[in-house]
C-alpha cells in the first residue's frame, strides 16, 4: 500500500463533517418550491376566504386569508395542487417544480355539496362544542363592552351580472360592446363576465355605546364613482360601515329588513343540523370547524361553516351563505363571510367583513346584479366615555369628505391596496357614463324612482300626479316644481298648479321652507294652497304614504269638498330622537256634497254649510332610535330599530280669530310600533287615542277612514265605507302581522310557491258626545237633504279581521276581510260583512 498518498479527508476535517457538510450541501441544492397566488369567485370575481389549497396525495398546503391569497413552501412538492371549499366545485392545476409560481384559482359553485349532514348513532360531537358557545355567549360578545370605537374603511361595489348573449343583443347594451368587450378580459379565465356600474369607498370612525344603546359613524372621506350619481352624499351615509354591521351573537340577523336565525343562536338546534369537520390553527387560535345547514332550506337561515376557538369557545371566522331556496324574493344568493379577534376585555370585535347579495334576473333575457361590500376595522379603543350628546346623530358626513379624490392621496388612507380588477372598475363606469345613450336611460330611471325631473336648480314633478279623473273634477291636468340644493343649502320652495277641466276651477300649492340647522333639524315653513278633499283623509298623517295620497284625487269623491288652506310650520329637534313641532293652521271649507250645520242648536231654521277654522298645533314626538339620512336639503327617515315612535299632538281651535267658527281642544297621543316574533314573523302595530272637547262641525272631528274600493290598504278600515263613522272621543289598533314562511314553508306545493300568510286585525272603541250630535242637522226623509253619519255605540267597537296570502307572483297580496260588528242592514243597506280584497307590494 502506498503511504504517500493524500489522505481522502484532510487533517482538520473529519468523516463527521464530511457527511454533514454532504447533507447540507443536499439540502441546499433540492427543489424548493413556493406557491402563491389568489382564489376567487367565478361569479362575482370577490375573493373566497378559507380555501384548502393542499398538494394533491399529501398534507402540505395552507388555507386561503380573508382575502383569498395563499403562499405554500415546501421542498417535497408533488405536481399537483388543489383548491377547495365547501359549496365550490374543486379546481386542480398542475405546478412545476422549483422556484415561485403564481398559481390562481377561480371556483364555481357546486350547489350538490349543499347537501343535508348525516347524523349517526351517538351524540353528535358538535353539540358539546355549541353548548360551550352558548355558555361562553355574554363573555365574547361584543355587546359586553360598555363603548368601542375603531378606525373602519369601506368598499361598495355594484355590478350586473349574468350577461347573456340575448341581454347583449339589447339595443342600449349593443352601444356598449366596448366596454363589454373590456369586461370579458376583467372576468378571468374561468369567471362570468360582470358589467360594474358603481364603486364606493370610504374611511370613517365608528362608534358605539351599549346602555343606553347608541351608534355614530363619523364618514371622514369618501369617494364615489357610479353611473348616474353626481353628488354621492345620500349614497355615502347609505353604504357606510352602519350598515354593513351583523352581530351573529344576535340570535337574530337583519338583512335587507328580513330577520335570519343565526347558527349560535339560543335554540341552535330547532333550526340546524351541524358536523364537526376539522379541528385547525387560524393565526395562533386553535379553532374547530363546524359545517351546518338548516333543518328547512325554506328558512331565513344560513349554510356555512363556522371556526370556533378551543379555548374560548368564540366565534373566529364564519362564512355563512342563504340560496335560493330560502323564502326571498328577486335574491339568488346572500353570502356574509366575517373574521373577528379577541380585544383586551375579553370580547371578540370584527376586524374584517364581506357581503354580496346577487340579485336574480326579473326575465330570462334580463341581467342580474351583484352588489359587494367589504370593510376593514382597526384601531380599536375600549370602554372610552364620551358626553350622551356625543351620539346625537347616527351618521355625519363631513363637509370636506369628498374634496380630495386623487388616487395617490387614497392610497394612504385604504387598509389594503386595490387589485388591478378595482382600479379597472374607476376607468370602466367613466367611459360608461359618457356614452349618450347610457345618459339618457338613467334620466329616466331617476325620473320613475324620484318622481321628478332633474333640471338643475329645479326639481320638475312630482310625475305622479299630474292628471287624475273623479266625480267633481272630471279630468285634472298638474304640474309643480321644488328648489335643489344648487339653488339654496338654505332655502326649499316649492310650487304646485293644477285644473279640472270639469268644475273649470284652478288649484294651487305654494311654500317656502328655511332650514336653520342641519345638525340639530330645525325648520320654518309657510304653506297656502287651494284643492280639493275628502272628509275622513288626513293628508298631514299621511304625507309618507304619497301613492296613496295621488290615488285619491281618482275615482268617486262620496264626501267632497273645496278647501283653502294656510299653515306656518315651526319644528326642532331638541335632543336624539325627541323632535318639537308648533304651527299655526287656517283653513275655510266648502263642501260639495249634502253637508250642513247649526251654528245655533236651539234655532234649527239655519243650516250653515261652509265653515272655518283656525288651530294652533303643539306636537311633541319621540324615536329614541330613529335613523335619519341627510338628502341634500331633506331628512330621510329610515325607522326605528326597536323603540316605538310616540307622538303626542295638542290641537286648538280658536274661534272668532281668522273668522274662525268654532272653539275646540284635541289632545291625540299615537304609537307605532314593530315586533319581532323570531321564526313567527314580524308585527306592525299602531295604536292611537284622541279626545275632542268642546264643538266643531263633524269634517273637523275624526272621521274613520274607510275604504270601499277593491284595493287592500293597511291605513283604512277596510270593509268600512267612507265617512261611515265619526268620532269625537276614540281608541283604535291596528295590527298587521307577516308570517314570512312559518307554516306554508311545510307545505309542498306552497314552498315551491314561496307565498306567505298574513293577518290583521283592525279595532276602534269611539264615540261622539250629545253637544257634537246637536249641530248636525237630522234628516230621515226619503231622500234626505243632508248626508247623514252614524257613531259608535257606547261599548260597542268596530272590528274588522283579515287573513291572506301575499308573494303570489311575487308582488301580489289577496285578503279576505271580515267585519264583525255594526252589521245591521236597517241602519246601512250597503253594509259589507265580507270581502276580497287585493293589493300590490314589492317585498323581498
Amino acid at each position: 500500500m502506498r503511504t504517500d498518498q493524500p489522505p481522502i479527508f484532510p487533517d482538520h476535517i473529519s468523516l463527521y463533517h464530511f457527511i454533514f457538510f454532504l447533507f447540507l450541501g443536499s439540502y441546499c441544492f433540492a427543489q424548493d418550491t413556493v406557491v402563491k397566488g389568489k382564489i376567487t369567485d367565478a361569479n362575482s370575481g370577490d375573493p373566497i376566504p378559507f380555501v384548502n389549497v393542499i398538494y394533491q396525495g399529501t398534507a402540505i398546503g395552507t388555507t386561503t386569508d380573508f382575502n383569498g391569497n395563499y403562499t405554500i413552501h415546501t421542498d417535497a412538492p408533488g405536481d399537483t395542487i388543489v383548491a377547495s371549499y365547501i359549496g365550490y366545485k374543486p379546481r386542480k392545476k398542475a405546478v412545476p417544480k422549483g422556484g415561485t409560481q403564481i398559481v390562481n384559482f377561480q371556483l364555481g359553485e357546486d350547489a350538490t355539496q349543499l347537501q343535508e349532514i348525516v347524523i349517526n348513532a351517538g351524540e353528535n360531537p358538535a353539540y358539546a362544542i355549541l353548548r360551550n358557545v352558548m355558555r361562553s355567549k355574554n363573555k365574547n360578545d361584543k355587546r359586553r363592552l360598555a363603548t368601542y370605537e375603531y378606525d373602519t374603511y369601506t368598499k361598495v361595489e355594484i355590478d350586473v351580472d349574468n350577461i347573456t348573449d340575448k341581454f347583449r343583443e339589447r339595443k342600449i347594451i349593443k352601444k356598449i360592446t366596448q366596454v363589454l368587450d373590456s369586461v370579458d378580459r376583467m372576468a378571468g379565465e374561468d369567471g362570468k363576465p360582470i358589467l360594474p356600474i358603481f364603486i364606493s369607498e370610504s374611511i370613517s370612525k365608528f362608534y358605539y355605546r351599549e346602555n343606553p344603546q347608541a351608534r355614530y359613524e363619523n364618514i371622514l372621506k369618501s369617494k364615489v364613482n357610479g353611473i348616474g350619481i353626481q353628488d354621492g352624499t345620500l349614497v355615502t351615509q347609505l353604504v357606510g360601515s352602519s350598515f354593513q354591521e351583523y352581530n351573529f351573537y344576535q340570535n337574530w340577523i337583519e338583512i335587507v329588513t328580513k330577520y335570519f336565525v343565526s347558527p349560535i343562536a339560543d335554540g341552535w338546534r330547532l333550526y340546524y343540523d351541524y358536523d364537526l369537520t376539522d379541528s385547525v390553527y387560524i393565526g395562533d387560535d386553535y379553532c374547530y370547524r363546524l359545517d351546518f345547514t338548516p333543518k328547512s332550506p325554506q328558512d331565513l337561515a344560513f349554510n356555512g361553516t363556522i371556526w370556533i376557538t378551543k379555548n374560548e369557545y368564540a366565534l373566529k371566522q364564519i362564512d355563512v351563505t342563504v340560496n335560493k331556496q330560502a323564502n326571498l324574493n328577486f335574491v339568488e344568493k346572500i353570502k356574509i363571510q366575517q373574521e373577528l379577534e379577541k380585544t383586551s376585555e375579553g370580547p371578540w370585535l370584527p376586524v374584517k367583513n364581506r357581503i354580496l347579495i346577487d340579485v336574480s334576473e326579473l326575465t330570462n333575457t334580463s341581467a342580474g346584479m351583484l352588489a359587494k361590500f367589504y370593510t376593514s376595522n382597526k384601531n380599536f379603543v375600549l370602554n372610552k366615555v364620551h358626553e350622551p350628546t356625543f351620539y346625537d346623530h347616527t351618521i355625519v358626513m363631513e363637509e370636506d369628505a369628498r374634496m380630495n379624490e386623487q388616487e395617490e392621496y387614497w392610497d394612504t388612507l385604504r387598509h389594503e391596496p386595490l387589485t388591478e380588477t378595482e382600479k379597472n372598475v374607476y376607468k370602466m363606469i367613466d367611459t360608461l357614463q359618457t356614452i349618450p345613450a347610457v345618459k339618457t336611460y338613467i334620466d329616466i330611471i331617476k325620473i320613475f324612482v324620484n318622481g321628478y325631473y332633474d333640471a338643475g336648480k329645479l326639481y320638475i314633478g312630482p310625475y305622479i300626479g299630474v292628471f287624475a279623473v273623479n266625480n267633481i273634477e272630471g279630468f285634472r291636468l298638474q304640474a309643480g316644481f321644488k328648489t335643489s340644493i344648487d339653488f339654496s343649502n338654505k332655502w326649499v320652495f316649492r310650487g304646485q298648479l293644477g285644473y279640472g277641466f270639469k268644475d273649470e276651477k284652478l288649484k294651487y300649492a305654494a311654500s317656502a321652507q328655511y332650514i336653520f340647522s342641519k345638525d340639530k333639524w330645525t325648520t320654518i315653513s309657510f304653506r297656502t294652497r287651494s284643492d280639493i278633499g275628502r272628509v275622513g283623509v288626513d293628508d298631514e298623517a299621511l304625507a309618507d304614504n304619497f301613492i296613496f295620497l295621488a290615488a285619491q284625487k281618482w275615482g268617486i269623491y262620496r264626501r267632497g269638498y273645496y278647501f283653502d288652506e294656510s299653515r306656518l310650520n315651526f319644528q326642532r329637534e331638541l335632543f336624539r330622537g325627541f323632535t318639537q313641532r308648533i304651527a299655526i293652521r287656517q283653513m275655510s271649507v266648502r263642501p260639495h256634497f249634502n253637508f250642513g250645520w247649526y251654528n245655533q242648536p236651539e234655532d234649527q231654521s239655519s243650516v250653515l254649510t261652509d265653515f272655518r277654522t283656525t288651530e294652533i298645533i303643539v306636537e311633541s314626538r319621540f324615536a329614541r332610535d330613529e335613523l335619519f339620512l341627510q338628502d341634500d336639503n331633506e331628512r330621510i327617515s329610515l325607522g326605528t330599530v326597536k323603540w316605538p315612535i310616540i307622538t303626542l299632538r295638542y290641537t286648538r281651535g280658536v274661534k272668532g280669530v281668522f273668522n274662525s267658527d268654532f272653539d275646540y281642544t284635541k289632545l291625540k297621543l299615537s304609537v307605532v310600533k314593530r315586533i319581532k316574533f323570531g321564526p313567527l314573523g314580524v308585527g306592525y302595530l299602531h295604536t292611537t287615542g284622541e279626545y275632542t272637547f268642546g264643538t266643531a262641525a263633524y269634517p273637523l272631528l275624526t272621521p274613520h277612514l274607510g275604504n270601499q274600493s277593491l284595493l287592500y290598504t293597511i291605513v283604512t278600515y277596510n270593509l268600512m265605507d267612507y265617512g261611515e263613522f265619526v268620532s269625537d272621543r276614540y281608541a283604535s289598533l291596528q295590527y298587521q302581522h307577516h308570517f314570512e314562511g312559518f307554516l306554508l314553508n311545510r307545505v309542498p306545493l306552497m314552498r315551491k310557491l314561496k307565498w306567505r300568510l298574513v293577518g290583521s286585525a283592525n279595532m276602534i272603541y269611539g264615540g261622539l258626545s250629545a253637544q257634537n250630535r246637536k249641530i248636525i242637522p237630522e234628516d230621515n226623509s226619503a231622500t234626505p237633504k243632508y248626508r247623514q253619519v252614524r257613531s259608535f255605540d257606547r261599548n260597542k267597537p268596530y272590528i274588522e279581521v283579515s287573513y291572506g296570502v301575499e308573494n303570489i307572483f311575487r308582488f301580489m297580496r289577496v285578503d279576505f276581510v271580515h267585519r264583525l260588528s255594526y252589521l245591521d242592514k236597517s241602519v246601512n243597506p250597503d253594509v259589507r260583512k265580507f270581502g276580497v280584497l287585493v293589493s300590490f307590494w314589492f317585498t323581498l
